[in-house]
């Protein structure tokens, strides 16, 4: 009787490229299908058919001018003519009886849209508050760390906040993330710590009760298992997207002088906790990737194993465990990889000080083709600074946040045509209001996603922390 011959999910497990093909009803139940959508987006090609040239300016919506919030009438944001916003989920909010919203606000994505209300779930990137969990025992991991999600829920129609809720907590430094083609939100923790160690943050002296440095993932509604998903990884996590064609899920590394681009191949496509495989990207004769490409150039790739994924500290002790691994496999080195997103088939995403100028590089991985490519990388700080979260909105285009040294953070449009221009400046100087005082324009933007009708933008600034929902003539089409 002849072998059975090996599944399609077996051929990658075993190294072969080729996707497995999976039901997308399977991986859309549930959810918005907001990675499926996101594969219909051509106008990013347009950057590829650039590549080697380089990225244009382009005067995107017009010029920037300080326009009033409508929550508090402060002018917190400058945009171009015609747009407006609202802002929401302030610090210091009341999320459930007598529990406080956490600040340092980060990573988020919309998670589930029924009629007009908007669910959307928002990583706080704590490790110094030794206040504990904000979120019920149930959806709790290591009860005396304080980092984790919030739900929040935002009315499309009226253009108005609804309300928020703790969803997970008991994590640590909860960075970026991404969301899932069935409805839910990977949370990503920027931190390598190890249960028992004993850690002095910001002067306040904690233990620490369980490992830290994995990947949550947290439900359209309800809350969190707080389980970590141990087979993707014990790393400084920054983002993660799933490609819906096939259920593997992209993830960057936020370390340095190295870190690794990766990917997980579940067992069981979309059931996560299942567990899988974790691969480290190896491009073919080229073992660092930080500095000395050119755009446009194209590199072959293949995947070498992560063999111990949990085995997040090296031999000095560093958060470079899995990294050190992937190399010593023949892997190849980023710097500092960021914000990751799927458009036109390919797996778009930054290194935030990647590049000859150290300002930043995008690149694309084309998991057909097996190729990797150096898209874009920035000159000097004059074109692009520190880019950080990606994503790419309903109408082609990509919104890029800025995380740099610069004294005013912006949020930057890439338009069909390959345009780079500003589209929104953090003006955020506050005098008492809800406690704050302080001059705000140089924290970062975070968190960046559109609602499922591309009508409204979010995002974050995070500090003193609060969400923004923008709106405006998105008819123009440059984002």
């Amino acid at each position: 009787m002849p072998g059975r011959s090996p599944s399609k999910q077996e051929q990658v497990l075993a190294g072969n490229d080729e996707a497995p093909r999976i039901s997308r009803r399977r991986l859309l139940k549930g959810g918005l299908g907001l990675g499926a959508a996101a594969l219909g987006l051509g106008p990013v090609g347009s950057l590829m058919a650039q590549a080697g040239t380089g990225l244009g300016i382009s005067a995107g919506y017009g010029p920037l001018s300080p326009v009033a919030d409508r929550a508090t009438g402060l002018p917190l944001l400058q945009l171009p003519a015609g747009f407006e916003y609202v802002s929401f989920g302030w610090t210091g909010e009341e999320i459930a009886p007598g529990q406080a919203c956490p600040g340092k606000h980060d990573g988020m994505g919309v998670v589930r849209a029924e009629g007009d209300i908007v669910t959307l779930v928002r990583n706080h990137e704590i490790t110094e508050d030794p206040g504990g969990s904000f979120a019920p025992p149930s959806a709790t991991y290591d009860p005396d760390c304080r980092g984790g999600t919030v739900t929040l829920r935002f009315d499309t129609a009226r253009g108005a906040f609804v309300d928020a809720r703790p969803s997970l907590s008991g994590t640590l430094v909860n960075c970026a993330g991404g969301t899932t083609p069935w409805g839910s939100w990977l949370s990503c923790e920027e931190i390598v710590l190890d249960q028992g160690q004993e850690v002095v943050v910001s002067g306040y002296p904690y233990t620490i009760n369980r490992s830290h440095g994995f990947i949550f993932e947290v439900p359209g509604e309800g809350l969190s298992n707080a389980e970590p998903l141990l087979d993707m990884g014990q790393m400084k996590h920054e983002a993660a997207c799933v490609d819906p064609r096939d259920g593997i899920v992209y993830l960057t590394e936020d370390h340095k002088p190295f870190a690794g681009f990766y990917r997980f191949i579940p067992k069981v496509p979309g059931e996560l906790a299942r567990g899988g495989r974790l691969q480290m990207l190896a491009a073919e004769g080229v073992r660092d990737l930080r500095t000395g490409r050119r755009a446009g150039e194209r590199l072959r790739v293949r995947w070498v194993d992560i063999n111990e994924p949990t085995r997040g500290r090296d031999a000095d002790g560093g958060p470079g465990g899995l990294v050190r691994q992937g190399l010593a496999n023949g892997g190849s080195a980023f710097i500092r990889l960021e914000g990751i997103v799927i458009a036109d088939e390919r797996v778009y995403f930054t290194s935030t000080s990647g590049g000859d100028a150290e300002c930043g590089q995008l690149w694309a991985y084309h998991p057909r083709a097996g190729v990797l490519e150096l898209v874009f990388e920035s000159p000097g700080r004059e074109v692009l600074d520190y880019p950080d979260n990606i994503i790419a909105s309903p109408r082609g285009g990509l919104v890029i946040c800025e995380d740099s040294g610069q004294p005013v953070q912006r949020l930057y449009g890439l338009d069909h045509a390959g345009g780079l221009f500003e589209f929104c400046r953090n003006n955020v100087v506050l005098d008492g209001h809800r406690g704050f005082s302080g001059d705000f324009r140089g924290d970062e933007w975070a968190g960046a996603c559109f609602s499922p009708d591309g009508r409204w933008l979010f995002a974050n600034v995070y500090a003193p922390g609060f969400t923004v929902a923008i709106t405006g003539p998105w008819k123009a089409g440059l984002i």
